[in-house]
């Protein structure tokens, strides 16, 4: 693949963590299985930018001060995912979260079911909920954007 479309492939594929993101914000059930759709076989990648988002998102909040506790995050995760997917995929989200919050990652495989885009969603619905910790809902996807290096 030469150089230029490997870059926008990279810029689609951040474009569709951000809108990931910007989907469990809105509680926008449409918009997230648009997102989803579109990742096709570039799930490795939209869970790798999700990872980075989590780990900005989870700095950020450490350096506001924000009181953020793994029980805050199991919260917020199942509420970030309520009403928006079906039941047992947000079962099967919130189930994984709970695993890979404490560092259980096989159990958090085991969970899965080995669908990677059960960790697009555990990841997406994180961002959201974190990011909402310290950001504004359109300044939260803002700085994603920017961070992420997409234009405004």
């Amino acid at each position: 693949m030469p150089e230029t479309e490997d870059a926008d492939n990279a810029d689609r594929v951040k474009q569709i963590a951000v809108t990931l993101v910007d989907a469990y914000v809105r509680k926008d059930r449409d918009g997230l299985e648009s997102a989803v759709a579109a990742i096709g076989g570039d799930v490795a990648e939209v869970t790798s930018d999700l990872k980075v988002f989590a780990t900005f998102l989870t700095r950020r909040v450490q350096e506001t001060g924000v009181v953020w506790k793994p029980a805050d995050a199991r919260e917020a995760v199942a509420s970030a995912v309520a009403d928006v997917l079906d039941p047992e995929i947000e079962f099967a989200v919130v189930t994984v979260w709970e695993a890979y919050s404490l560092g259980e990652e096989e159990a958090a495989e085991r969970f899965s079911n080995g669908d990677p885009v059960i960790y697009v969603h555990m990841l997406a619905a994180f961002c959201a909920a974190i990011g909402q910790a310290v950001y504004k809902p359109t300044e939260l996807i803002s700085t994603l954007r920017i961070a992420c290096g997409l234009a405004e």
